[in-house]
């Protein structure tokens, strides 16, 4: 392991999610130095072997060599942070197997501790993990058939006032958490601005949402880009939403603040 400056490579597929990581690791880890970026698990294998760099961040899911595969092929020659979009098989997989991991969207609080203890991994020279069990179930479960994914949600049936109302996707602005419901702020048919309430909680619906028009904006909010007018930036790392036909205004928490960084 290098005695000088620490390096890194940092494997994703998704463009603006690994710009992001990038950057959230400048600021969470200044003296760590980006020495590659891959776009999936061959690349991230191939820079490895030219660069041989001290931590690899790789996202589990990528196209060809994923991330397990490219894990396998480092072994125990680097620090390896698995990056995932949430599963709960793989969150528990990995906390059993005492392997460092972060959740996308990235949390600054939790990138913190990883870097924490990659930090001290570095500096006491530790061995490396032997994640070979680890990858093997992982891998494992990956080769078994998928379960069905939640199928996208077209329409919402919502109680406004004494009725039900049959409210499309695509007419909502945005929805927030109310204790064990969630609020739907939505445009009705005359362009005029509604709320509704439904019964299923706000982490529930995101994952039936269309990801590329939906996103977290806050632990209790999530917009539908679509509606976005433009962004506020505040102090510390935290933002204020405006949206098209709203006076409405939302914070956005520096956790999801990468959703909004210009290109």
């Amino acid at each position: 392991m290098s005695a000088a400056a620490p390096t890194a490579l940092v494997a994703e597929d998704e463009p603006l999610l690994r710009r992001a990581l990038v950057r959230q690791l400048a600021e969470a880890w200044p003296a760590l130095t980006i020495v590659a970026e891959a776009r999936n698990g061959r690349e991230a294998v191939e820079r490895f072997e030219a660069l041989r760099p001290d931590v690899c961040f790789l996202d589990v899911h990528m196209p060809g060599l994923d991330g397990i595969d490219a894990a396998r092929a480092i072994g125990r020659r680097a620090h390896v942070v698995f990056v995932t979009a949430y599963d709960q098989y793989a969150v528990q997989a990995f906390e059993q197997g005492a392997v460092d991991y972060l959740v996308k969207p990235v949390e600054a609080a939790r990138l913190a501790d990883t870097v924490a203890r990659l930090q001290a991994g570095l500096l006491s020279a530790s061995p490396i993990a032997d994640l070979a069990p680890l990858l093997e179930a992982l891998a494992q479960r990956h080769a078994a058939p998928a379960t069905p994914a939640p199928q996208t949600l077209r329409w919402l049936r919502a109680s406004v006032g004494n009725d039900v109302r049959l409210i499309a996707v695509e007419d909502i602005d945005y929805l927030r958490s109310d204790e064990k419901y969630t609020r739907i702020a939505w445009r009705g048919e005359s362009g005029k601005g509604g709320e509704a309430l439904v019964r299923t909680p706000l982490k529930d619906l995101l994952a039936q949402l269309e990801p590329a028009h939906f996103v977290q904006i806050h632990r209790a909010v999530v917009v539908n880009l679509r509606a976005v007018s433009h962004v506020v930036r505040g102090a510390n790392e935290t933002a204020r939403l405006h949206l098209k036909s709203r006076t409405d205004v939302l914070p956005v928490s520096r956790s999801y603040l990468h959703h909004f960084r210009p290109e």
